[in-house]
Parts: structure tokens; C-alpha cells; sequence
């Protein structure tokens, strides 16, 4: 069984997989399109994270993971509990392409765009705005932004609107406490 991690999983499974491999996720992209209002924001002022935005011409890399034999159940718990928070992602089995060339299918978690977290029409400018002030229950927005865009530069996935959006959220945060 494999998990396809594409934000914070990336760099915090909360899991020792049993292997962990780059791989392709085919029609979808990673885009900062669903508020969040538990993990990097509140109800009151929301933040954003990241979700798989169906989109046929797209394609997102990361990292599949594969779960452990033993103890599997409870990290499919773990991960649901985590993920699932609110129902505005959709666990889904999607086929994913790993970078040896194995084709696996894999849980991914996929936004719903009919719940009413999804926010799929921000421009990047508003997306740093409020990535750069929110804060939830693990911490500031921009830590979550800025750790999966070192992550992603770690593994060499490039991502150039992550790349981008971490650097207007840099210059926001860095004039305000100017």
C-alpha cells in the first residue's frame, strides 16, 4: 500500500515507511487552493495548504511512500486523522509513476472543489498575503510553505509557483518586522 505525499507528508510522514521514492502524479496539480482552518489557520482568520487540484493537463511530483506491513492499520488511522480533519480533502487511489519506472497505485488526498474550504481562484498575491499572517494549531502558515519548498528544492523537484509564492511571503514577513 502507498501514500502519495505532495506537501507536509513530504517532510513529516509521522511514519517510518517502508520505502519512500520520487513519483508522478498525472492529471493534477499542487496548488495552495484550500483553507485551512485546524492545522495553519483558524475559523477566525484562515490560512492555506496545499491539496491536489484535479487539472488534465497537469502533473504534480512527490514523494510516494510505502506503508509498513507491520502496524499498517494504525498509520492508515493516523493519516486519515490527520488528513481528513474536515471533509474538504477526498482520499482517492490514484496510479502514480514512481522514478524507477514502477507504476503503483497510491492514496492521495484530493480536494474537493464543492466543500467550502476549497479556494481555487486566489492570485498569488493574495495567497501570500494570507499565508504570511495566519497561524493554526502547528504552527505559522509560512512554516509550512517555507518547509516544503526547501524539501521539494532537497529532493530536486522544482517547483517554480512555490518557489515564487515562498519568496513574496519572505518579503511580506521581512518588511513587517522591519
Amino acid at each position: 500500500m502507498w501514500v502519495f505525499g505532495y506537501g507536509s507528508l513530504i517532510w513529516n510522514p509521522e511514519f517510518t515507511p517502508a520505502e519512500r521514492v520520487i513519483a508522478t502524479l498525472y492529471g493534477y496539480q499542487r496548488s495552495f487552493c484550500m483553507s485551512s482552518i485546524h492545522h495553519r489557520g483558524s475559523e477566525a482568520e484562515p490560512g492555506l495548504v496545499l491539496a491536489l487540484d484535479a487539472a488534465p493537463e497537469a502533473s504534480c511530483l512527490g514523494v510516494a511512500f510505502r506503508l509498513p506491513e507491520v502496524g499498517r492499520e494504525a498509520t492508515l488511522a493516523a493519516l486519515r486523522e490527520r488528513e481528513l480533519v474536515s471533509s474538504a480533502y477526498r482520499e482517492e487511489v490514484l496510479p502514480l509513476k514512481l522514478a524507477d519506472g514502477r507504476m503503483v497505485e497510491a492514496l492521495a488526498y484530493v480536494v474537493d472543489r464543492e466543500h467550502r474550504q476549497y479556494c481555487g481562484a486566489l492570485t498569488l498575491e493574495e495567497q501570500a498575503v494570507i499565508i504570511a499572517r495566519a497561524r493554526g494549531g502547528k504552527g505559522p502558515n509560512r512554516d509550512y510553505l517555507w518547509q516544503t519548498a526547501e524539501h521539494l528544492g532537497l529532493l530536486g523537484i522544482a517547483d517554480a509557483d512555490l518557489d515564487q509564492l515562498s519568496a513574496r511571503v519572505r518579503d511580506i514577513v521581512d518588511n513587517r518586522l522591519a
